[in-house]
């Protein structure tokens, strides 16, 4: 049945305030209908004229589940550009097809799940141990790399209109969510008030500052006791209070559920509801806000409640200008025809080829030349699909794998042949080996090897996992090291390229081959993006924003939520691959570094100049980057933490001189009670391609620059 429409009500009057709009939709209502608008799956109000809406969209890295959509990068991926510009075209991209699929859904009149404006995305969490599954949907470790990253996709996806949203973006998952998996819906992750401060809420807090993100998600987990979507502390006197939030506040999809089934804080369906609405979860993903009613009849919440969550909800779908005529905001216009536009393929392969991260190439073996006479491409994800699409994804009629992107980019006279040679995690069924003597006849072998969202991802996705979509051991697995030592038998250029979405230790493939690429899950494009790399037409600027560790031993307790020996700021072990790694095919030469002071006051800045040049024979990019460490500090400090990056473009053998300012801000340590504090003493500032650490120096990244300044 079709909705009814009385003009007459103030709140589809688009010249006043979205407040008073808000308001008169409320008072219209009768409690049973504002009890619904508090669910996702919003039923319409017939007699008012409202529509059916449904919350739950999801655009990780492209439009996801609905569809035709351009699919880019996986988010980690994505990080690994170190290129803010770059995101937030990527948002604006993935909004323009958001609205046109919108446009396009609601002719039908289809208003249900994956086909509103509300996106549930970025994911925002600190990426603390790779044996998260769920790590390839962050932008990884680093607080900082994080903000940056996730505060520009929120910007390019809501865009800038004076009035209306483009689409809206989500921060979740609020917060100190990163596993296990499988005991999610009953964890409770212990962490102190200086690792809370100083690791797991500064992307929250830039989000919401920065980004002014319209939504926020809880986490199915608790934080020191309270679930996260009943947090008194983390939703009413940080989000709300502290960060002065003005969004709505979601709950992960039945995470209420879970206060009673897992956490057993309490014991009824009603007394969730109500511990949920009464903290400011203003909508439920699930089905116990129906539940409300009784909380009601019970004394466990009152109506002056459900209003005051209503007046938090309700505005974001006034933004989105649902309750405005067609064709009163800008972008009822966008017609289908953007949905994969060439700008958006071209976009995904910069960002594809943006995110490659070169971690070794003895003897320069690569670029390889287009004109080669003969490449054997062999591996189990060279023709892999789902390691080019990973978690939370669109589809597309047009992939490209690994193999399309090889043979598309080499001349007709070279020879491309291909086996998959091994099984994605298992021993071959069939040992005999018809693969590995292929090689004998050709200059270069690229081994496709790694994971795929099969093995690592979301519990009840990853359906090759062994463990609810965690990893219990963070190498690649042992068939694939075995078939890669085949390969080098009979190889005369091993060239190995590694697809995953997190931390994959790999001591041994790093010593087999001649060149090693790690290049994520690079999305549609992907296959041309890792061809473009190969041979020389891109050079790789990619950058590491998770640590490798050298084996699975190295990692502290996985339940285990202290930062102590985690991530680059608090490892004690050296790690395989450091986080900001990445070499390039081109040396860059860093030189002349100056402070335009070197004693400050509490409340000054220092300008940190120095030069970069590019000494090959190549137009290249570098990824510029800039660490601070406090030599004085009172409290246990990070080794080093990265305070800013630039991308620098340079034309061979051009220099140009960057400068970074240091702000008072960029001194601050966190103490232990969670208090930003800057201190007077000394502190070490670095700038180069990489982080200031021995591991970077020995595998070939360029010499970073350091100097000291004074605070008094």
């Amino acid at each position: 049945m079709k909705a009814q429409k009385n003009d007459n009500f103030k709140f589809l009057d688009p010249s006043l305030s979205v407040s008073e709009r808000v308001d008169d939709l409320i008072d219209q209502m009768t409690i049973e209908e504002k009890i619904g608008q508090l669910s996702y799956n919003t039923p319409a109000i017939e007699r008012l004229g409202v529509p059916e809406y449904n919350w739950w969209n999801e655009s990780l890295h492209g439009v996801a589940r609905a569809g035709r959509a351009t699919v880019f990068p996986q988010a980690i991926g994505l990080a690994a550009t170190f290129d803010t510009k770059l995101i937030e075209e990527i948002g604006d991209a993935i909004s323009t097809e958001a609205r046109a699929k919108f446009n396009e859904f609601s002719k039908k009149g289809m208003r249900g799940q994956y086909q509103g404006l509300t996106f549930w995305s970025p994911n925002v969490n600190i990426f603390r141990d790779p044996r998260w599954g769920r790590g390839q949907e962050t932008y990884g470790e680093d607080p900082l790399l994080t903000a940056k990253i996730g505060v520009a996709y929120v910007k390019g996806l809501q865009g800038n209109h004076p009035t209306y949203l483009k689409a809206a973006g989500m921060a979740k998952h609020y917060a100190v969510h990163n596993g296990p998996e499988g005991l999610r819906h009953e964890f409770d992750a212990k962490v102190s008030q200086k690792d809370l401060w100083e690791t797991y809420l500064p992307a929250f807090e830039a989000m919401v500052k920065e980004g002014n993100v319209e939504g926020i998600m809880g986490a199915y987990n608790r934080v020191n006791g309270y679930p996260c979507s009943a947090h008194p502390y983390l939703m009413g006197e940080v989000l709300r209070k502290q960060w002065g939030f003005k969004g709505y506040f979601v709950s992960d999809c039945w995470a209420i559920v879970d206060f009673y089934a897992g956490h057993k804080v309490v014991g009824t369906a009603a007394e969730a509801a109500a511990m949920a609405l009464n903290a400011g979860c203003n909508l439920n993903c699930g089905s116990t806000y129906p539940e409300l009613i009784k909380s009601l009849e019970q004394g466990l919440t009152t109506e002056k409640e459900i209003h005051k969550n209503l007046k938090e909800l309700l505005p974001t779908r006034f933004k989105l200008g649902l309750f405005d005529p067609v064709g009163k905001n800008p972008f009822d216009t966008i017609s289908s025809n953007v949905i994969r536009h060439p700008n958006h393929l071209a976009l995904a392969r910069e960002a594809a080829a943006k995110s490659i991260v070169l971690l070794k190439n003895e003897m320069d073996v690569l670029p390889i030349s287009k004109d080669i006479n003969a490449v054997y491409v062999v591996g189990p994800t060279a023709t892999h699909a789902q390691a080019l699409l990973a978690n939370y994804y669109g589809v597309s009629e047009d992939l490209k794998t690994i193999l399309e992107g090889i043979v598309g980019k080499v001349s007709s006279g070279t020879s491309v042949t291909y086996s998959q040679g091994a099984l994605l995690d298992e021993d071959n069924r069939n040992p005999m080996d018809w693969f590995s003597g292929e090689a004998n006849g050709t200059d270069v072998t690229i081994a496709c090897v790694g994971i795929s969202q099969l093995i690592e991802g979301e519990e009840g996705e990853s359906i090759a996992s062994r463990f609810k979509g965690d990893r219990d051991d963070i190498g690649l697995p042992q068939n694939q090291i075995e078939f890669l030592k085949k390969m080098r038998k009979t190889s005369k250029k091993l060239v190995v390229v590694v697809t995953g979405g997190s931390a994959i230790s790999m001591p041994e493939v790093y010593d087999l081959a001649d060149a090693l690429v790690y290049v994520w899950y690079p999305g549609e494009q992907g296959g041309n993006a890792v061809a473009d790399v190969l041979f020389g037409d891109v050079v790789p600027s990619g950058r590491l924003p998770v640590t490798v560790p050298q084996r699975t031993t190295d990692l502290p307790p996985y339940e285990d939520y202290s930062l102590t020996n985690r991530t680059y700021r608090y490892l004690t072990k050296e790690p395989l691959f450091p986080f900001g790694f990445g070499l390039s095919y081109v040396p860059f030469v860093y030189e002349n570094l100056q402070l335009d002071k070197k004693t400050i006051k509490k409340e000054e800045s220092v300008n940190v100049s120095f030069t970069v040049q590019n000494k090959g024979d190549q137009d290249a990019e570098e990824v510029v980057q800039l660490y601070i460490k406090d030599l004085d500090a009172s409290v246990v400090v990070p080794n080093h933490s990265l305070k800013d990056f630039q991308r620098v473009y340079l034309k061979s053998g051009e220099k140009k001189e960057v400068t970074f300012v240091v702000s008072p801000e960029m001194l601050k340590l966190v103490n232990d009670k969670g208090e930003k504090v800057l201190e007077k003493g000394k502190f070490k500032l670095f700038v180069g391609g990489s982080q200031p650490d021995h591991r970077s120096a020995i595998l070939g990244a360029a010499k970073v620059l350091a100097a000291e300044v004074t605070v008094k």
